[in-house]
C-alpha cells in the first residue's frame, strides 16, 4: 500500500535527522535541538491523549472508534509511540498470533503463544514433517513481521521450533516443490496485509 510505504520513508527519515542531531557538535545546539524535539513530542502526545479522552467521551462508539485506530496499522505505531494504544503489549502480540494462526495453518504449521510479558515474547511453531528449509524461512520472517508491526515495543522475540526441524522420510520432488511455492505465494499474499 502506498500510504504505508509514504509512512515508512517518513519514519526512517525521522531516523535518519534524529541520528543527525545526536552528531551536532555543538552542544549547546545538540541540547536545544533535542529539547525542541522533545518539547514537540510532548505536546502531540498530549493532544492526542486528549483527542482519545474526547472520543471516548461519546460512550461505546468512541470505544469502538479507539479499537479501530489501535487496529489501523499506520495509527497503531504512533498510538504504542506515545503509549496511547488501546491495548497492552502483550494484547496486542497475542492479537497478531492469532490474525496469523490461519495462514500457518494453510501452510501446515502451528503457532502458540508461549509467553508474552514484561516486553520479551516467546514462540513455538510446530511445522509438517515435510517442510522445506526456504517455508521455514518464510515462515520466521513472516511471523516476524507480524509481531514486530503489532508491538514495536518488545524487548526480544524468541521463536522455536523452527531452526531443529528435520526432515525425515521420503518426499517426491514435485510435491516438495508445491509445498514450497504455495508457502512462499502465501507469505507474499499475507506480508501486505497482515499487520
Amino acid at each position: 500500500m502506498a500510504e504505508d510505504k509514504s509512512f515508512q520513508d517518513r519514519v526512517r527519515r525521522i531516523g535518519e535527522l534524529v541520528e543527525e542531531v545526536e552528531s551536532i557538535a555543538d552542544p549547546g545546539v545538540r541540547a536545544s535541538t533535542k529539547e525542541l524535539m522533545q518539547s514537540l513530542m510532548d505536546l502531540h502526545g498530549s493532544v492526542l491523549e486528549r483527542t482519545l479522552d474526547v472520543i471516548s467521551e461519546t460512550g461505546e462508539p468512541g470505544i469502538e472508534l479507539i479499537e479501530k485506530l489501535g487496529g489501523d496499522p499506520i495509527v497503531s505505531g504512533v498510538l504504542v509511540l506515545y503509549g496511547l494504544h488501546p491495548d497492552d503489549m502483550d494484547t496486542r502480540v497475542l492479537k497478531a498470533v492469532e490474525r496469523v494462526k490461519p495462514q500457518l495453518r494453510k501452510q501446515g504449521c502451528e503457532v502458540e503463544a508461549l509467553e508474552s510479558e514484561e516486553g520479551v515474547v516467546r514462540l513455538t511453531v510446530r511445522t509438517g514433517e515435510h517442510a522445506c528449509g526456504s517455508t521455514a524461512k518464510t515462515i520466521r520472517a513472516n511471523l516476524e513481521g507480524v509481531i514486530y508491526d503489532a508491538a514495536p515495543d518488545i524487548v526480544s522475540l524468541t521463536i522455536e521450533g523452527l531452526d531443529e526441524q528435520v526432515v525425515s522420510g521420503f518426499v517426491a520432488l514435485d510435491s516438495l516443490i508445491a509445498s514450497c511455492a504455495l508457502a512462499t505465494t502465501d507469505a507474499r499474499l499475507g506480508s501486505g496485509g497482515a499487520a
